[in-house]
């Protein structure tokens, strides 16, 4: 008798004769000219073992964070209204961005043709905050009343100014589409400490013209089984985990079973990789029917908790409530979470749609970061704020006394850490006085990814995978890991 929660194990399986296809026949002939002919098939067919000698020792030394929450807020927040204070900007208002600060530099189809670049100061009231003096806009109180746990990064930069290869590249560590995600490398690199749950949850809220796909927490030319499981905010959290009408647990259990035997049975005889996957994923949608409804009830969370995250904490698919999951994700040892949270691109009416944004994510996001702390978790947990690119300091289409937009700027803006090892209460970087160019200490997209995996004891070099003939990495062939970010 099969116990109704364990799959039959391969052993007892009683599989048929294999057929000796050319592949098999190769990979059975031993040395010689059989085996490099296969080593070439394979690498041509981009088929690569999951046994990577890359993950061996991991981590490669102490780590400080075992997870992270990355909120990350597509369409590109305006660093000049938020974080970047420049007072400098009141009295060139309206007047033309130099040539020397633009120098030149590349400009989006939206703004390329302007004929002027009129210089737009922030309507909004900066002030500093605690301990730390960080200058934070006073669009974002909550999280100006944490400031102390902030590690603010005033000079990110990047190569991308559109938004798909500019989000693409943030997420894979490569503008064109096909590489692993960024969470995708971590739960190859050091697996999930939770086998009821994936390594790897995406979530997504807000609304904007900027789509997001699936890609964007893919596993790439990794196996699949690295991939990110999106929950939804609507319906199932994940789609096709309840059984069907009229099928029970122990009827799955059972279907399961037999489909694990027939996959089994097909892996012995071509020795494809996804099929193992494939088997691994639903067995983990089994164990989920268990653990995703149990997640996402909030009954156990007090109502103070819930009023802490603000009046849509409990509105599924809200940024909110995702922040919300995201912390209890953390609690069961969920590797890398990611919400996308749209709605940031504010090409034109920035006085009008900036500030519903911050009303939107400012509350929960403190009360994240605060959540954390009161329950230990902060301090291995690495908290990461930014979107794909910088505003423009010039306006874009025409300068109004109480309005204004940006376009994109690639060249400077803020993003910020807290936790998992960073150093709190610091802002590093710097911009000149139209935050349109780095003055010192810039961080680029492949320098943060670098910084990242350090924290969690990886070293950014090592982490690889063989792909058709090369050894690929997140950070490519570039990437530094930025010490004075580190506490």
């Amino acid at each position: 008798m099969t116990n109704s929660n364990t799959r039959t194990h391969s052993s007892q399986l009683v599989a048929p004769p294999a057929l000796l296809d050319r592949r098999h026949f190769l990979r059975r002939g031993g040395l010689g000219i059989g085996s490099a002919a296969l080593a070439t098939l394979l690498a041509s067919e981009g088929e690569a073992s999951d046994s990577n000698a890359s993950r061996e020792n991991l981590p490669h030394f102490a780590l400080r964070a075992k997870r992270v929450i990355y909120l990350f807020q597509s369409g590109g927040p305006s660093q000049i209204d938020l974080f970047d204070y420049k007072p400098q900007l009141d009295k060139w208002h309206g007047t033309d961005l130099p040539d020397s600060v633009r120098q030149g530099q590349r400009l989006t189809g939206m703004t390329a043709t302007q004929d002027r670049f009129p210089i737009a100061r922030s309507i909004y009231r900066f002030a500093q905050h605690g301990k730390s003096g960080a200058w934070i806009s006073e669009l974002l109180p909550h999280l100006a009343s944490i400031a102390d746990d902030l590690c603010i990064i005033r000079s990110m930069h990047t190569e991308a100014i559109n938004h798909d290869p500019a989000i693409t590249f943030f997420q894979t560590g490569a503008q064109l589409a096909g590489r692993p995600s960024i969470g995708s490398w971590l739960a190859y690199g050091l697996g999930t400490e939770n086998e009821n749950l994936p390594a790897f949850i995406a979530l997504t809220s807000g609304s904007g013209d900027q789509p997001l796909y699936d890609r964007l927490w893919g596993s790439g030319f990794l196996p699949t089984r690295y991939q990110g499981v999106k929950f939804r905010g609507v319906g199932d959290p994940v789609l096709y985990l309840s059984n069907p009408t009229g099928i029970n647990t122990a009827d799955r259990r059972r279907y399961l079973d037999g489909l694990a035997a027939l996959n089994e049975m097909h892996h012995l005889r071509v020795r494809d990789p996804e099929i193992e996957t494939r088997i691994a994923q639903y067995e983990m949608a089994f164990r989920m029917q268990t653990s995703v409804p149990e997640l996402t009830d909030l009954a156990d969370e007090s109502e103070e908790t819930l009023a802490q995250y603000g009046p849509d904490a409990r509105k599924r698919g809200s940024f909110a409530f995702n922040c919300l999951l995201a912390r209890r994700l953390a609690e069961r040892g969920v590797r890398f979470v990611q919400l996308f949270h749209r709605g940031w691109d504010q090409h034109l009416k920035l006085p009008r749609d900036l500030p519903l944004q911050c009303r939107m994510t400012d509350q929960p996001v403190a009360a994240l970061i605060t959540d954390l702390k009161q329950r230990g978790l902060l301090d291995d947990t690495l908290v990461v704020w930014g979107g794909e690119f910088g505003r423009t300091v010039y306006c874009q289409g025409h300068l109004a006394p109480d309005d204004y937009g940006r376009d994109h700027h690639p060249r400077c803006f803020t993003m910020w850490m807290a936790g998992g090892g960073t150093r709190a209460g610091f802002t590093y970087g710097e911009t000149d006085d139209f935050s349109y160019n780095l003055v010192r200490d810039g961080v680029h997209v492949h320098d943060l990814h670098a910084t990242i995996l350090h924290l969690l004891g990886i070293d950014h070099e090592r982490l690889t995978y063989k792909f058709q003939g090369r050894y690929y990495r997140l950070t490519d062939v570039h990437g530094r890991v930025i010490e004075e970010l580190l506490a």
